[in-house]
């Protein structure tokens, strides 16, 4: 089994995650990492010339990134020269400005590829949802009406990598928000997982449409070690193991503890929703 660390943050070169999962006991090698830094890139160089000067928002891991590709990465519209501007690339940097978002709508205005890293509209912190690369992407969108190409999740450019990295016959994506990992997943035909410590919390899980629901469902890692019983759905219940969930007159009620019963309880609700039954959460 191998494994990728994939992550839509592309503010940190791989060596600096690999430096952090290995200080929590995670042993991850500088090339089991995959960023959407890599990704962006990866996009940019398939869409403009060698050697073409690309605008960067972002830091200098996506800078990096930019040049290991063979583009010229700049800051300014000033800075490409006479030749002008071929690419925008927007990843996260606690220092973009509204005068790197001005250099960036000059670009597109002129006619520059424009492809963001990611559209995560919040980041997660120790003092709660901070603004992620979105919203950034969100003003130049305002700004100029135009719409990036996306390379991280839940586009496919990150999951594509990503497999290929690890060359990945029957992979399973496992994740912490509906609206990236999991769906990402879906957009890819593969598998998932997700694990309810981090964005998605039990009402945003039950009320995931269909289209953005996990595979798999755990209530944190210690998930990947343990059996996950078939759900079966009958009428007003769900069994899971020894958890039964049930329905009556909107709401679901549980009978059983752990991971189980909170499978039973989702695929009721999931099961509810798309028979368009009122249900009480």
């Amino acid at each position: 089994m191998s494994v990728a660390f994939v992550t839509n943050n592309a503010s940190r070169a791989p060596a600096v995650v690999a430096e952090q999962l290995n200080s929590l006991d995670i042993p991850a090698a500088d090339e089991e990492v995959v960023t959407s830094a890599q990704a962006a890139a990866r996009v940019v160089a398939e869409r403009v010339s060698a050697g073409s000067a690309v605008l960067v928002l972002g830091t200098q891991a996506l800078v990096d990134e930019i040049a290991g590709v063979g583009l010229k990465a700049v800051r300014t519209v000033e800075e490409a020269g006479s030749d002008g501007v071929s690419a925008v690339v927007q990843g996260l940097s606690p220092q973009t400005c509204n005068a790197d978002l001005g250099e960036a709508a000059v670009a597109l205005r002129a006619g520059a590829v424009w492809v963001a890293s990611n559209t995560d509209l919040t980041l997660p912190s120790s003092r709660g949802p901070m603004p992620g690369n979105g919203a950034f992407v969100v003003a130049l969108q305002q700004i100029t009406g135009l719409e990036p190409h996306v390379a991280g999740k839940p586009d496919p450019a990150l999951h594509q990598a990503s497999v290929q990295r690890v060359d990945g016959q029957r992979p399973l994506v496992i994740g912490d928000r509906l609206d990236t990992d999991v769906l990402g997943a879906v957009r890819g035909g593969t598998d998932s997982l997700l694990v309810l410590t981090g964005v998605a919390d039990r009402p945003a899980l039950l009320r995931a449409p269909a289209g953005s629901r996990p595979t798999y469902v755990a209530s944190d890692l210690r998930g990947l070690s343990q059996a996950q019983p078939e759900v079966v759905v009958d009428g007003d219940a769900a069994r899971c193991g020894d958890a039964v969930a049930r329905y009556d007159d909107g709401a679901v009620t549980v009978e059983g503890d752990g991971d189980d019963a909170l499978r039973a309880e989702v695929a009721l609700a999931w099961a509810c929703a798309d028979a368009d039954r009122p249900l009480e959460l």
